[in-house]
């Protein structure tokens, strides 16, 4: 898999996430962060609890900033270092809007169980490609443009919506704990819409979707 990281602005790799960090079990010791870019998000975990947090970042000048932070970091792609975690060893493994980007997120979820503890969780966030301002552009202008970053990136494999996140979990053997959206908009617009469809459509005003789960 080949991404085209040239484009990215440098905030893609150096964002901390704060709306995800309540999704991520407070009793935490042991934290893997797929896609962790710099560290920033496993450094607050460091720092407010002690947890051991290890990352994994596809991009090579990125996870070396992350090595400074973080206990161990693997640069390149995730298939590549899943046979070097070690089994039942995390208490909570993290996707921030990292699923997407790969091309078959569901080999890596299947190996992904048999990382985590008794009662550890996984925790993603998903872009939302229902998301108003993508979906009107879709239906109302029938256009498909990808984009340099954002719901439509150019470097985005797979897409999904408020349905067939849990779906693809309990598909693969997982428990859905929790499933919300996340950073919604302040327009007015997808509002509006949603009382003229009489409620069917609450879902695009949201940005992404934050997911807990567990191995069944």
């Amino acid at each position: 898999m080949k991404l085209d990281l040239l484009a990215k602005p440098e905030t893609y790799f150096s964002g901390d996430r704060p709306e995800m960090v309540q999704y991520v079990p407070e009793d935490a010791k042991r934290i893997l962060e797929i896609g962790c870019g710099e560290g920033n998000f496993g450094v607050y975990f460091k720092e407010k609890s002690g947890a051991e947090v290890w990352g994994i970042e596809y991009d090579a000048a990125h996870a070396q900033v992350a090595r400074t932070k973080l206990d161990r970091v693997f640069a390149g792609d995730v298939a590549a270092f899943l046979s070097e975690l070690p089994p039942r060893y995390f208490d909570a493994i993290v996707c921030n809007d990292v699923l997407e980007h790969l091309t078959d997120p569901y080999s890596v979820l299947l190996q992904l169980k048999s990382k985590l503890t008794a009662n550890g969780q996984l925790i993603s966030s998903l872009p939302n490609i229902r998301f108003f301002r993508t979906f009107f552009d879709f239906v109302f202008h029938k256009n498909w443009e990808y984009t340099d970053n954002g719901i439509m990136d150019k470097t985005h494999y797979r897409f999904f919506t408020i349905k067939s996140i849990p779906a693809m979990y309990e598909r693969l053997g997982y428990e859905v704990l929790l499933h919300q959206g996340i950073n919604p908009s302040k327009s007015i617009r997808p509002v509006l819409f949603n009382w003229l469809m009489l409620g069917r459509f609450s879902d695009i005003r949201y940005l992404q979707f934050a997911t807990v789960v567990r191995p069944k």
